[in-house]
């Protein structure tokens, strides 16, 4: 159950965070997005803007020329009368008569298209205007169409005149157009002046970043375009310019942005920035909390797998010792002395067995609490060797193995722990013997290396793999060992001898390959 709880934490951890993820990126995309929308709305704005400010502008500088040639003459225009309306309204009732007339005369000042373009000289350029005269006659029955504009004299006359201002525009607009028509873009506008104009109109729409530009001719560049100016399908923005009376155009306005990515993505730079450090935050939360669980869950299983050991240890133990009592109990076990001394004995050394193993729990215990007293004094190193090869002799010889010695070291003296470290040279040993499969083979080396003394022993059982070798001095670590079921201990006894070692100021590593043994290395400081 509580693996099954775990799985299920991590999974639901894990979607979570892959949830959060995605909406991170989700959110990125569609803020991308929005912004390249805004973006091209901006820029159509823009160039839309341009375009009618191009018009405009020439428009206003045909107008400006026109009036100052037409200023510059001097000569009072020709007038002529195009047209002339008459309208009249008699109430029978009140004999009151009412007559309204409008005249529309055109006034040459002799000027024509051929001014501004030679090549266009067809028509001349005319100003507008009308007079319109509002004549009231009171009890008049006689008046009628003949006798309008004779000597009667009306009651009331209203007049009325003026340029029509909106037909000049229109007259001269159509002229205008007609006659920049057959003007060449290099005419009409220059390269600085269209650059000005754009950069002005992107600024005040915050578009603040590189713009290259080119006017087109029915699909052909013309030499209006910046230095830096290429096409681009993805960034490049068009259109028409200097439409003609009839709507077409055949010049085209292109503007393109080389870094348009670049500057979408800076104006998210700042919020993407604040996503990613807390997607971070969040990733390394997850990470930090999975090791937790992964290590509690390693540790549980450590724990479990200690206990175990241990009950297992305890349980031969006590049961030879209770087997020796049942023995001595028997009648015919108690009158003879051998057998009760040989059954006591045994007694005793399960005992001593046992007080070994809490013994060994204990200094592990108190040496994480900083509470063993390990004093030391000048000891010869090699002495500690034989001492702990003395221990193990017997287990030794019941697997039929052997200890070859090659002491190396001319120096031997350090300042050391004699108990504490022939304990840690028996785990050692004990090790190599258990993860001996045949008959031990172990050999023991000594040697100096500056101020320092290696101890190595080597044995050719097992082997272990990278894995174990980087976690085997871990406290309650023990590798499993396959189909060999004579491996017994809690793993303990490893990360024992590492912390005696560097009490000791020395260091302590392992070599090994699977299959092929290992070599357990010593080094502590000699005494100067």
């Amino acid at each position: 159950m509580n693996k099954l709880f775990f799985r299920i934490l991590v999974l639901l951890m894990s979607l979570s965070l892959i949830g959060i993820i995605l909406v991170q990126v989700f959110w990125f995309n569609s803020s991308f997005k929005n912004n390249e929308e805004q973006f091209k709305y901006h820029v159509t704005q823009v160039i839309g803007n341009v375009a009618d400010k191009l018009e405009q502008q020439e428009e206003y500088s045909f107008y400006d020329k026109y009036n100052r040639i037409k200023d510059s003459t001097g000569k009072i225009p020709k007038k002529e009368d195009l047209l002339e309306v008459l309208y009249v309204q008699r109430n029978t009732k009140t004999n009151k008569t009412i007559v309204y007339s409008n005249t529309l005369t055109s006034e040459d000042y002799d000027i024509n298209g051929s001014v501004f373009n030679k090549k266009f000289s067809s028509e001349r350029f005319k100003n507008f205007s009308s007079k319109r005269v509002t004549e009231v006659y009171n009890n008049n029955t006689g008046i009628d169409n003949n006798s309008l504009g004779q000597s009667i004299i009306p009651d009331l006359k209203i007049e009325k005149s003026g340029s029509l201002d909106i037909l000049n525009k229109v007259q001269q607009q159509i002229q205008y157009k007609d006659i920049a028509a057959l003007t060449p873009i290099e005419g009409r506008i220059t390269k600085d002046k269209l650059f000005k104009l754009l950069k002005k109109e992107l600024e005040e729409y915050g578009v603040k970043t590189k713009f290259e530009f080119g006017i087109y001719s029915s699909g052909v560049p013309t030499k209006i375009k910046s230095d830096g100016f290429h096409f681009d399908k993805e960034s490049t923005y068009n259109i028409p310019i200097y439409t003609d009376n009839e709507g077409n155009s055949r010049y085209e306005l292109s503007v393109t942005f080389p870094h348009k990515k670049k500057f979408l993505l800076s104006e998210l730079l700042s919020i993407t920035i604040l996503s990613i450090v807390f997607t971070l935050i969040i990733i390394v939360a997850y990470t930090s909390a999975l090791n937790q669980l992964l290590r509690q869950k390693h540790i549980s299983e450590i724990k479990t797998d200690f206990i175990n050991n241990m009950t297992h240890e305890f349980k031969t133990p006590i049961a030879t010792i209770n087997l020796a009592l049942d023995a001595i109990r028997s009648p015919k076990v108690i009158e003879d002395k051998e057998k009760v001394y040989r059954y006591l004995q045994m007694i005793r050394d399960e005992n001593k067995r046992m007080h070994a193993q809490v013994e060994n729990v204990l200094r592990i215990s108190k040496l994480e609490k900083r509470e063993l007293d390990i004093t030391k004094e000048p000891t010869v190193v090699t002495d500690i060797i034989d001492d702990a090869i003395e221990h193990v002799n017997l287990i030794l010889e019941d697997r039929k193995g052997t200890v070859v010695k090659h002491y190396n070291a001319a120096r031997t003296t350090c300042l050391i722990n004699e108990v504490h470290f022939t304990n840690v040279l028996v785990n050692i040993l004990e090790n190599a013997i258990k993860y001996s499969p045949d008959a031990p083979e172990i050999e023991i080396f000594t040697e100096n290396i500056k101020d320092m003394i290696l101890i190595k022993v080597r044995d050719h059982g097992l082997g272990m793999s990278k894995i174990a070798q980087k976690r085997v001095f871990e406290k309650f670590y023990r590798e499993h060992t396959g189909d060999l079921h004579n491996v017994k201990g809690h793993g303990l006894g490893l990360a024992y001898v590492k912390r005696i070692v560097e009490d000791h100021n020395g260091q302590v590593y392992v070599e090994s390959e699977k299959g092929k043994g290992s070599t357990f290395i010593i080094k502590i400081p000699l005494i100067n």
